[in-house]
């Protein structure tokens, strides 16, 4: 393995913690900073907002800088951003840092997978592309419940300065690690080859597909804790525990799917996405028992990560000449499918559908997203033909 990709994971790692720990520390901040909780929900949302705008606006002036330069950057402004947010004197001050620091989130993303594919060989791109993808899922299961655990203990705070020590660890191993590459530079890198490679097929195609995915994923994970209690019975302090299996899975899958990708690319992605549609049905199937609701939160969770690597992938292995903005846009697609996807969750809820329809959701996007790979793939095979 790279040694890079170890640094690009940790950043991975860094980014993701302070992305979701803010959950946990929530009612913290809340009460320190004298706001109401929804007021406080604005530093979730709105940093879904920057990362899905900054890292595509940033793509557009960034593509004849070197990478290496460009991540440190990043997660520099990060470590900076978080030091700051540790000392902010005021919601607004905390609410203003979390949105800049969002901005560079998406950015930094598509430019460590680029980086990620260019340091190992073309049939490991994929599992690279995964070790990156999994520093959110692992930050997930470690990072945010030791991240929350510092807040709970030593105040909110706290948690903010953990974070910024694992930026100022990630900075030195990029700077350590993470090779020198100036050979795009003189390789394209204007902004109209950048915006040009997005009308190629496998490319929107992909895009489409995770925005499909996503939306059916989130619009029931959003809600998956009273579905959890109200529908399948589960005990209410068996629900972090649950949260955790899926966790384990998400990050499982992630790997295998890395793998998969540099076996097989359409074939494992149609198969993965078709898997999930089969797991969802199951979820409807047994919704009301709780044993066997637990077991499908570990499969659940595999099938829903697995199929990221491919779909990157494909993304990157069509862009190599113009990589940074497409590679810039898979965040950015994931994060408005995850609020689309919430919101759609919320809407049927508040529709009088209830917790078990949302299964249904995720059975409607994963059919769709099969049947726009099944599409794709079949004029790639036309073409080859």
């Amino acid at each position: 393995m790279s040694p890079a990709l170890l640094a690009l994971f940790a950043a991975a790692f860094a980014i993701g913690t302070s992305e979701f720990v803010i959950a946990g520390i929530l009612p913290a901040v809340s009460t320190d900073l004298g706001i109401s909780i929804p007021t406080a929900g604005l530093l979730v949302s709105l940093y879904a907002l920057g990362v899905a705008v900054g890292g595509p606006v940033l793509a557009t002036f960034t593509g004849r800088i070197s990478r290496r330069l460009l991540l440190l950057v990043y997660v520099g402004i990060f470590t900076i951003g978080y030091v700051y947010c540790a000392l902010a004197p005021n919601f607004t001050a905390l609410l203003i840092a979390r949105v800049l620091i969002a901005l560079i989130h998406g950015a930094y993303f598509g430019t460590a997978l680029v980086m990620a594919s260019s340091v190992v060989a073309e049939n490991r791109r994929g599992f690279a592309i995964a070790l990156v993808f999994a520093g959110l899922t692992v930050s997930n299961i470690v990072g945010v419940p030791l991240g929350t655990a510092i807040g709970n203990a030593f105040g909110w705070r706290m948690s903010f300065w953990a974070v910024a020590a694992l930026g100022l660890v990630s900075v030195a191993l990029i700077a350590l690690l993470v090779p020198r590459d100036n050979a795009h530079e003189h390789a394209g890198g204007s902004l109209l080859a950048e915006i040009k490679v997005l009308a190629r097929e496998p490319v929107y195609n992909s895009l489409i597909v995770i925005l499909l995915q996503t939306v059916g994923q989130f619009a029931l994970f959003t809600y998956i804790a009273p579905l959890l209690t109200d529908v399948s019975g589960v005990p209410l302090d068996a629900v972090p525990w649950l949260l955790l299996l899926f966790g384990v899975g998400s990050t499982i899958g992630v790997l295998a799917g890395g793998r998969l990708a540099d076996w097989k690319l359409m074939p494992s992605l149609i198969g993965v996405l078709a898997a999930q549609i089969v797991t969802y049905l199951l979820i409807i199937a047994f919704i009301g028992s709780p044993w066997i609701t637990a077991g499908l939160m570990l499969a659940w969770g595999a099938l829903a990560f697995a199929f990221g690597a491919p779909v990157q992938a494909r993304i990157l292995s069509n862009t190599r000449d113009a990589p940074l903005l497409a590679a810039s846009l898979i965040p950015s697609a994931f994060n408005i499918s995850i609020a689309f996807g919430a919101w759609l969750g919320g809407t049927m809820i508040d529709g009088g559908y209830g917790y078990a329809s949302l299964p249904w959701i995720g059975v409607l996007g994963a059919s769709l997203s099969v049947g726009v790979a099944l599409y794709s793939w079949s004029l790639i095979r036309k073409a080859a033909a």
